[in-house]
């Protein structure tokens, strides 16, 4: 992160908070004993219309280490239909892509776009429920506003998909949920269809200083992991109670332990903010202490030092590419981070960059070149291709939507970015950003560039406001 906006984002994080890698990401149980949890609020997205489009002699990064030079590539009916040299397809609307690159949609992990949306104004800061170390029961897709000025901004930079978190003050902060990055009127209309929740927990000093400072618990380390164990008891006890035969025995419905239930059936997601590598060790121990898995740690400053470990239980780790020292426990950073966690185990570690930040994920292809030049230099050989994953479909499979995008293959969500140059450039440009197969941004057609309804007679909205 550059010196203009640290001091700002460091007060923002405070209170917000490899090829044969695979990750179980199996979800939604079919024996739920209350339907009623697994459909509430469910996605009501529609993809925009779209039209066949062929691209010509296009570059792609396909975001699982492939790399095609002078390709076709050809969409239809919303899905990728064809990787290909000199593809025929008579009648459809051509895009040359000469000496251009093509690559999946930019995901990123960890946002908090709509949740601390823009202007940052206290009436709008609606990430953090810090009224209570646990608030399992809070949703962040309920305090999502549609109309944040930062989606459009993320989409100039590529991003077609997004998983959006609660802040970090809670030991449970509540769950997160993931986006596709349209413009809709309501939320459910622009999430991700059959992605599953996500259960934000924070390890370390954010909920011990929160809760502390009101001189309760928890204050320390230790505290914290009483927490966490304390509310596991009480879910473990509840998801026997409601696997009672016998209704009348069943506990009254509580949507906190419902969601610590989802977790405990693997229905939901484990997203983990932690820094510290003997803290991320500890939440290991805590996981198989009440068995359920963790997906990701994010931010996680020190995951170089147990790289293997995250290998070995299949855990990813979503990471700043450069951003430290912001607080005492991200002190311990080396900028060859990212690589390390990749290269884990014979390159079977989980790397995602990641950007918790309004500005970063405008140019997080920018924050992975980064993370990439940092490995070369350390001695990895990590090629541009192989590191696309990190902004594509790792983050697909922590997010638990791997299976429809995240990678340029046939039969998924044509969700792809048309780049100007080499996408590890800071001079290229997304001309293009089409999500389904439907153009959803057009460098080149101010037709085909989001405006929301907050930008509209307070700014010149069509100006160029990519920072």
């Amino acid at each position: 992160m550059t010196n203009k906006f640290f001091l700002p984002s460091l007060l923002f994080i405070l209170v917000s908070c490899s090829d044969s890698f695979d990750i179980d990401v199996s979800f939604g149980s079919s024996d739920s004993v209350y339907q009623g949890i697994d459909n509430a609020f469910e996605s009501t997205y529609i993809p925009m219309y779209s039209q066949p489009i062929l691209f010509r002699s296009a570059n792609i990064y396909d975001g699982l280490g492939g790399e095609f030079l002078n390709y076709d590539l050809l969409l239809s009916d919303g899905v990728i239909k064809e990787i290909s040299k000199s593809i025929s397809a008579p009648g459809v609307f051509v895009i040359d892509a000469t000496d251009k690159w093509i690559t999946p949609g930019i995901i990123d992990i960890h946002s908090h776009m709509g949740v601390y949306s823009a202007p940052g104004v206290s009436t709008s800061s609606d990430g953090n429920e810090a009224t209570s170390p646990v608030t399992a029961e809070v949703w962040a897709e309920h305090s999502l506003w549609t109309q944040d000025p930062q989606f459009a901004l993320a989409l100039k930079g590529g991003v077609t998909t997004f998983h959006v978190l609660p802040g970090s003050a809670n030991l449970f902060g509540g769950r997160g949920a993931t986006f596709k990055n349209i413009s809709r009127n309501t939320i459910q209309a622009m999430k991700f269809p059959g992605a599953p929740h996500s259960l934000k927990m924070a390890c370390g000093e954010n909920p011990k200083r929160v809760y502390g400072n009101r001189r309760q618990s928890p204050s320390t380390r230790m505290g914290n992991m009483a927490g966490y164990r304390s509310a596991w008891i009480d879910a473990v006890e509840y998801a026997d109670g409601m696997n009672e035969s016998n209704e009348d025995r069943r506990p009254k419905r509580d949507l906190a332990l419902d969601t610590l239930m989802g977790v405990l059936k693997g229905e939901i997601l484990v997203q983990n903010h932690c820094y510290r590598a003997d803290e991320m060790a500890m939440m290991i121990e805590l996981s198989k202490e009440f068995d359920y898995k963790i997906t990701a740690f994010h931010h996680a400053v020190e995951a170089y030092k147990i790289a293997d470990l995250l290998a070995d239980e299949g855990i990813c780790a979503a990471l700043w590419a450069d951003w430290w020292g912001f607080k005492h426990e991200a002190y311990d950073m080396v900028q060859a981070n990212v690589a390390i966690v990749d290269q884990a185990r014979n390159g079977t570690g989980c790397a995602i960059v990641h950007s918790d930040d309004p500005v970063g994920i405008q140019h997080l292809n920018e924050e992975a070149a980064k993370a990439m030049a940092a490995g070369n230099r350390a001695g990895f050989n990590i090629s541009k291709a192989h590191a696309m994953r990190w902004i594509t479909s790792n983050p697909a499979k922590a997010a638990g939507i791997i299976d429809q995008t995240g990678s340029i293959e046939i039969g998924k969500d044509a969700d792809i970015v048309l780049w100007s140059g080499d996408p590890f450039s800071v001079y290229s440009k997304a001309e293009k950003v089409l999500i389904d197969g439907a153009m959803a941004f057009d460098i080149n057609d101010p037709k085909i560039q989001p405006i929301t309804d907050f930008d509209l007679g307070i700014i010149q909205p069509q100006k160029n406001r990519i920072q």
